[in-house]
């Protein structure tokens, strides 16, 4: 069911390192983030997808992995991703859709987050990066620009949701036992105009 599959396809940032992959299934969920709406019917986006050991190494420092974990630099050796996915924008397509571009990523990027998930794997959507570092790295022609990169493994932690607090405080944690909550607000907070039952 799909509402099941949403409410569980959260976003993980420790993981089980040493279980790669199957090229398949990252085929599979680059394959769901193309059938997805686009303005336009544009299809800026491309993907590169980050798998070898050396380039994960060296991307890794690239990355900013949690703003509100502020003394967390990120997941230890061990825990961090088998593979990334970097999302780009094909400048030669663009033609005046450039307003829609992260709208466009953002459906793509949770079709390919849900398409994941279905499989067991999760992932982390990383926009703190600077572009030209990653572009260079990755040696990515100039045609394209990097808009966001979305770690993607095996999870190594447990991830839940709350209901946020009467201090309105969404801000996700982590306890002592190292479970990540994530507080979300109440279905009758966002629902301006709920119908009648």
């Amino acid at each position: 069911m799909i509402r099941e599959l949403v409410r569980t396809t959260r976003t993980v940032r420790r993981f089980q390192e040493q279980r790669a992959l199957d090229p398949v299934v990252l085929r599979e969920c680059i394959d769901c983030a193309r059938l997805g709406g686009s303005a336009r019917n544009a299809q800026t986006l491309k993907y590169m997808l980050v798998t070898e050991a050396g380039q994960r190494q060296a991307l890794f420092p690239l990355l900013g992995w949690a703003g509100y974990l502020a003394d967390w630099p990120g997941p230890a050796p061990g825990e961090r991703p088998p593979a990334y996915a970097v999302c780009l924008l094909d400048k030669g397509l663009v033609r005046g859709a450039e307003s829609e571009v992260y709208c466009d990523l953002g459906i793509a990027t949770q079709n390919l987050l849900l398409a994941a998930a279905e499989q067991g794997v999760f992932g982390c959507r990383i926009g703190a990066f600077s572009s030209q570092a990653v572009q260079r790295l990755l040696q990515i022609d100039d045609g394209y620009e990097a808009l966001l990169i979305i770690a993607l493994g095996y999870p190594a932690e447990t991830v839940s949701l709350q209901e946020v607090g009467p201090d309105g405080d969404i801000r996700y944690w982590r306890d002592e036992q190292g479970g990540h909550h994530v507080p979300k607000r109440a279905l009758a907070a966002l629902l301006l105009n709920p119908p009648a039952l």
